[in-house]
């Protein structure tokens, strides 16, 4: 399908649902989606947007919802407390608990 095309289905789309989308608003809703998938770093999404600068496609894509930030958050929060509760690993042969000790902090078990 050529742009013309595409531009034409648009307008009698727009036409029957009353709104006034476009070809850049799928471009934007894509690149949000891209910005947002953990299998593409910012500089895969700026590469396949085309931009120059990475901090064009950081500036208008890294907008995050809010409620997303605090779950991801907490997730990590919970995470490093579920590590902190895990015993440490056994001392290796040859070195001596009380010098672990000094270096991290807490007595190996």
């Amino acid at each position: 399908m050529n742009y013309e095309a595409l531009r034409a289905v648009f307008r009698r789309v727009n036409a029957l649902l009353g709104t006034n989308y476009t070809m850049h608003d799928l471009r934007h809703t894509a690149a949000l989606r891209m910005s947002r998938d953990e299998n593409l770093s910012l500089r895969d999404v700026q590469t396949i947007l085309g931009h120059v600068h990475l901090s064009t496609t950081g500036d208008i894509y890294l907008v995050e919802d809010e409620a997303w930030v605090i779950r991801r958050v907490a997730e990590h929060l919970a995470e490093r407390e579920d590590r902190a509760r895990q015993p440490p690993p056994p001392v290796a042969a040859g070195y001596q608990a009380a010098d672990l000790a000094v270096l991290f902090g807490r007595l190996p078990q």
